[in-house]
């Protein structure tokens, strides 16, 4: 507020002033001024003498001043009112033409008047050179644009605590700073550096709380009761001598001054007259004394214009403060050479930063004894052979807090703590408590899951790996615990939002990494992986068991178990060996079928010869060949064809024993392989192949796939896949609806020697390992990173992985299982079963198919022998009766003969009786004519007849009555049997 005033001040003063034109001339590099006079703003008589002697000195040291170039120097008494010091530097110093000004100020005086010549020098851009201001308003160049200082400003000393606590080893620190602007900037100069002072992060010093506190403040209790409950013992202080008054009194009353508290303050609180024993502080070298800083000063001034007087023309000084719109652009340039200067000075290594803030300032460590006495035991100073600062601090002569020699830890180890877990199978089991139960199993722990939605509390009991690694770890390192479960399910990921009032995101943590980051647990024991983005947030031990990630998928099943006798030859091999089969036997056929020694030609010309060798004989005779059965008959008999048929065996021979050879190989020693050879497969990188592949939302492993610009498109492909649990993930591996899993190590390899039917695929990637998360800084971190290292050298994570991760035996019985061949049985050969069958209900179907035509064709022959019976009756009947009447036409013409001869014993008569025999004679049944019994009755009854005397006989046409001893004839000479009606 003052500064601002101050400042207003300036620039009504400098509008009052008449604007007159100053002509600036340009100068050659010959033409630079031989005269320099550097003015001084100094606030008692020695400064000024020790100011004037020092110009007068540098005159004669040609190493800094040139030839016929001079220093002058112009004084004026700093007064405590700053308007007088405007007016003052203005006609005194400016009208003088002074190239720069070296200003000090009394301590007691404050720092307006300072302000005030940093003001009005640097509306003109005259350099500004400090040498007792210290405030961290100096620091600002949108003010004192052309202000450097040899001494350091208060905020420096923050690099100074991150050294004490380097050398400390105290990581977790409490701030209490004023309100003020140095405050604040030793606060955030603290914060700032720290991010990049240490090469090791698991030793960078953390601000555990903040306490902000008004000036000039009453009671400090308050505040007190909020440190008192944090951790941490280590107090960094930066306030005013009356302030760390106020807080040394409260803080005394509340016992946080003695045994086991570790105060390090900055120069003024080192004042209070009630500082505690103990407390360690620092003071600045050369801090008091005015001559030292002016020498140094003058010099690095005299060195930045001999540089500048080198390079460049320097235009005269302004000649007064009329002029408001003067440009010196020569004292632009010299405030740039002040700057880089960096020069070995009465005060120690004198350089500047780029605010113009004096750096490589020694300081002296001060621990306060009895009686208020300043003990020196250790300095911050320059180290010329490495070009840095260096701390170097006596250990042996610190008298810390209740006069111990013994070093404080600087925090405050509970010895109470609360775990958290989750449930990954096999390092934590969980098991819901029942109604009626009121304690868990021996090797079960009580780990309730609070539900912070409903505040509602469910009882689990926990049991596993991690289960036994802590309580071996508190059995090892003292403390106790209460474990709870993970109150969302999840290890934790990170959200980024938008801070309040910035447009710069922050990450926001849930699950476990939440709850610790949050310091609402103490401890995480988990399969918790470690990695870059949760390390920059917690701590994390040393690994309790190294892992990586694989792929976790289902044994690919054989293409298709019906066939399985099918694999041993491919699909074109089966194809050939039909379409060969054929082809030989066509061939066979028509080399036996053209061959003159074949059976088709020897068949035609000897009886005795075997049937020819037709085409489905030479198929038969192919096939059987082929399937090695007996062939009796149909066999070539040709010369050429039998050698084909050799060939034909041979290859047979060849074909069968490959085929039995690969059967054997694919169903009883080839064991399945893994679909996916790894991570680096091109079916999982392949964006377009129809292959799920999903991991854990929020893991390590989701955020590994987010930091691999490789695997970028594979991640975009599977994040829509992703699951909430492995457990999920893992069932739907088994039952076929997810093909790929990707996750930790050890808990696929978990699930495959349990399961059989699972596999992991490739070879890891992304290495790391589980480690125990604790708070940043937590006083555990080394005792249970030491505990795991001696876990390791005893043989005890060996026990737990033989006992959790390998499952006791089932991982040896899927070995030996691999590594037996396989038994088949009805699964593998069911196929040909099923052909078999094929090939009996196909010979029942063709049976019934040959039944059915066979009874086709007989009806079909009955029909035909029927009508063909039909048609040889008729004929018959036709033929007979032309027979009929031609022996009718004979007997008439016989009768006409009969009468006319009458002598009964003429030769012809002889002949006729035994030509014609008795009518009575009966016929045997081998002279009988189907079909002439009711004819020859017919025609011979009559006759009978007529012989008994019954009746008399009737002849034909004539009916002539022939002779009484005459009968007609049996026989008719024109008489043909029909026979037609015996032949089937």
């Amino acid at each position: 507020m003052a500064a601002a005033f101050v400042y207003r001040l300036l620039l009504s003063a400098a509008s009052i002033v008449n604007v007159l034109p100053i002509g600036a001339q340009r100068h050659t590099a010959s033409d630079n001024p031989s005269t320099y006079n550097i003015g001084g703003v100094l606030s008692n008589s020695d400064s000024e003498a020790h100011f004037r002697t020092t110009i007068a000195h540098l005159n004669f040291d040609q190493q800094y001043v040139p030839r016929k170039v001079t220093y002058y120097d112009k004084t004026i008494r700093m007064d405590k009112n700053p308007i007088k010091t405007v007016f003052n530097v203005c006609d005194k110093l400016i009208e003088k033409r002074v190239y720069a000004v070296v200003v000090s100020h009394e301590q007691t005086s404050g720092d307006l008047s300072p302000a005030a010549v940093s003001y009005t020098s640097g509306f003109y851009s005259i350099p500004v050179i400090g040498i007792s201001s210290r405030d961290a308003a100096f620091s600002d160049k949108n003010i004192h644009v052309s202000f450097l200082r040899t001494v350091p400003p208060y905020y420096h000393q923050a690099d100074v605590w991150l050294e004490m606590l380097s050398h400390f080893l105290y990581t977790k620190v409490i701030i209490i700073h004023s309100s003020d602007t140095d405050g604040r900037a030793i606060l955030g100069r603290f914060q700032t550096t720290s991010q990049t002072y240490y090469d090791d992060v698991d030793v960078r010093a953390t601000v555990e709380l903040i306490v902000e506190f008004e000036p000039k403040l009453e009671s400090f209790t308050e505040h007190l009761i909020d440190m008192k409950t944090a951790q941490s013992r280590v107090y960094l202080m930066y306030a005013s001598t009356e302030d760390a008054q106020v807080i040394f009194r409260d803080a005394g009353e509340y016992n946080m001054t003695g045994e086991g508290h570790v105060w390090i303050v900055t120069e003024q609180a080192l004042h209070a007259d009630n500082t505690p024993d103990g407390v360690l502080g620092l003071k600045l070298e050369h801090a008091h004394g005015d001559k030292g800083h002016i020498r140094d000063s003058v010099y690095v001034l005299a060195s930045a214009i001999k540089e500048m007087i080198s390079n460049e023309t320097i235009a005269e000084a302004p000649k007064d403060c009329g002029d408001s719109a003067v440009n010196w652009e020569s004292g632009k340039r010299l405030f740039q050479y002040l700057k880089s200067r960096n020069i070995t000075g009465e005060t120690g290594q004198v350089a500047f930063d780029d605010n113009g803030d004096r750096i490589y300032a020694g300081y002296d460590v001060i621990n306060i004894r009895e009686r208020q006495q300043q003990h020196v035991v250790g300095k911050f100073s320059y180290d010329s052979l490495k070009g840095k600062m260096r701390m170097r601090i006596n250990d042996s002569e610190i008298i810390w807090g209740g006069k111990q020699k013994r070093k404080p830890e600087g925090i405050m180890i509970p010895t109470h703590l609360k775990v958290l877990t989750i449930e990954e199978k096999p390092f934590v089991y969980v098991r819901r408590m029942g109604d009626d139960e009121f304690r868990c199993e021996p090797d079960e722990r009580p780990c309730p899951l609070f539900n912070a939605s409903d505040a509602s509390t469910n009882e689990f009991c926990c049991r596993g790996y991690c289960i036994d690694l802590l309580i071996e770890l508190s059995k090892r390192i003292n403390f106790t615990y209460d474990l709870a479960l993970s109150p969302d399910g999840q290890f934790g990921h990170y959200i980024l939002r938008n801070s309040t009032g910035a447009l710069a995101l922050r990450k926001e943590w849930t699950g476990l990494i939440g709850e610790l980051v949050n310091e609402r647990a103490d401890m995480i024991v988990a399969p918790l992986t470690i990695n870059p983005e949760r390390a920059e947030y917690i701590e994390f031990s040393k690994p309790f068991k190294y892992q990586g990630i694989t792929i976790l998928e289902k044994k690919p099943s054989r293409s298709s178990t019906l066939v399985s006798f099918l694999q041993p030859f491919s699909n074109t091999l089966w194809i050939l060996v039909m379409v060969s089969v054929h082809v030989v036997a066509l061939v066979l056929y028509l080399l036996d079928r053209f061959s003159p020694f074949g059976r088709f030609k020897l068949s035609h010309t000897d009886s005795n010869e075997e049937k020819a060798l037709n085409l489905s004989s030479a198929v038969w005779f192919a096939w059987g060949v082929l399937l090695n059965s007996g062939i009796g008959e149909g066999t070539p008999r040709s010369f050429s064809a039998r050698v084909l048929g050799m060939v034909w065996a041979g290859f047979a021979m060849i074909i069968v024993a490959s085929y039995t050879a690969n059967l054997a190989a694919f169903l009883v020693l080839e064991r399945p392989k893994t679909k996916l050879s790894g991570i680096n497969d091109a079916r999982l990188r392949n964006t377009m192949e129809n292959l799920t592949c999903a991991t854990v939302k929020g893991s390590s492993v989701d955020m590994y796939f987010r930091r691999q610009v490789e695997l970028s498109n594979m991640y975009r492909t599977m994040e829509s896949n992703n699951y909430v649990t492995a457990e999920q993930a893992i069932q739907d591996v088994k039952k076929g609806k997810l093909m790929a899993f990707i996750w930790d190590s050890s808990r696929l390899e978990y699930e495959a020697s349990k399961d059989c039917e699972l596999v992991t695929a490739g070879e890891l990637f992304g290495r790391s390992g589980y480690g125990i998360g604790l708070q940043k800084g937590s006083p555990w971190t080394d005792a249970v990173t030491l505990a795991i290292l001696e876990f390791h050298e005893s043989g005890f994570m060996e026990k737990l992985d033989k006992q959790w991760i390998f499952h006791g035996h089932v991982q040896q019985n899927c070995e030996l299982f691999e590594k037996t061949p396989n038994t088949l049985g009805l699964k593998n050969m069911a196929g040909v079963f099923i052909l078999v069958g094929v090939g009996i209900a196909g010979g029942v179907g063709l049976i019934i198919i040959e039944v059915i035509y066979k009874k086709h064709q007989v009806k079909k022959q009955k029909r035909l022998d029927i009508a063909r019976h039909a048609a040889d009756k008729w004929r018959g009947t036709i033929e007979k009766r032309k027979t009929i009447r031609a022996s009718l036409a004979m007997q008439r013409q016989y009768n006409v003969g009969l009468m006319a001869s009458h002598a009964p014993g003429t030769i012809s008569l002889a002949v006729d009786k035994r030509r014609y025999p008795r009518l009575g004679q009966r016929l045997g049944p081998e002279r009988a004519w189907p079909g002439d019994a009711a004819d020859v009755l017919r025609i011979r009854r009559p006759y009978e007849l007529a012989k008994s005397g019954l009746a008399p006989p009737q002849l034909g046409l004539g009916k002539t009555r022939p002779q009484q001893n005459q009968l007609p004839p049996r026989y008719s000479p024109g008489y043909t049997s029909d026979v037609s009606h015996l032949v089937v």
